[in-house]
């Protein structure tokens, strides 16, 4: 009996300090997505954009493929620590999801463009995951920096849902911080073709949306 008691109380001491985690986890992620969005200076003519869709490593190859994209970089957003892991965002505790960011030329390629790209590019329907990569560390999130760029988000989503007749996964962030995932991330798709997962997953995931938007593509796609 001493024995079951001590297993009991063990439990609901356990059941308790992760619901108080789990509530404190809740709170934090809501305080980001109520907090005043971060705009982002343009440097030397080129301005940044922040989305998450699954593996960065498929994101970033379809955004670099795109016409006005200067760069895309793999990394982490929409969580509550600071200096987040590869290992540690895949626990889905951080609240942070792999995004990227895009370096481009609003000159050559708007935003409005780019949040099309976001959409035609993955399963818009999907909840927390892309294809077989399933967790909130894979949700998908768009982030805007000030309220037009949210109007333009809340309006394509919209407009979508309406399309499809069904809800749209993707959340709607104010941009707050961006954290570069490691070295052996970036340009994951491009360094390593035979991959098993490049091609049996981003590579068909590109292909896929090159062939939806084949007006937005560099000369060289």
């Amino acid at each position: 009996m001493k024995l079951y008691k001590h297993f009991l109380l063990s439990f609901i001491l356990i059941t308790l300090f992760s619901c108080k985690n789990i509530a404190q986890v809740k709170e934090q992620q809501q305080a980001i997505i109520n907090a005043e969005p971060i705009e982002v200076a343009l440097q030397n003519g080129n301005a940044k954009a922040y989305f998450a869709s699954g593996c960065f490593w498929c994101v970033e190859a379809v955004y670099e493929s795109v016409k006005g994209v200067k760069e895309s970089i793999s990394g982490y957003a929409g969580g509550h620590t600071k200096n987040p892991t590869y290992e540690a965002s895949n626990t889905g505790r951080t609240g942070h999801a792999e995004a990227v960011e895009i370096i481009y030329n609003p000159e050559t390629v708007s935003f409005d463009t780019l949040v099309d790209v976001y959409f035609a590019s993955q399963n818009p329907t999907q909840i927390n995951g892309q294809g077989p990569d399933k967790g909130s560390q894979y949700r998908s999130i768009i982030f805007y920096q000030n309220e037009a760029q949210k109007q333009v988000i809340l309006n394509k989503k919209e407009a979508l849902a309406k399309k499809l007749g069904k809800p749209i996964a993707a959340e709607v962030y104010p941009f707050q911080k961006f954290w570069i995932a490691e070295d052996y991330h970036q340009n994951f798709e491009r360094l390593h073709p035979d991959h098993g997962y490049i091609q049996n997953v981003s590579i068909p995931r590109l292909r896929k949306f090159q062939a939806k938007m084949p007006e937005v593509l560099k000369e060289k796609h």
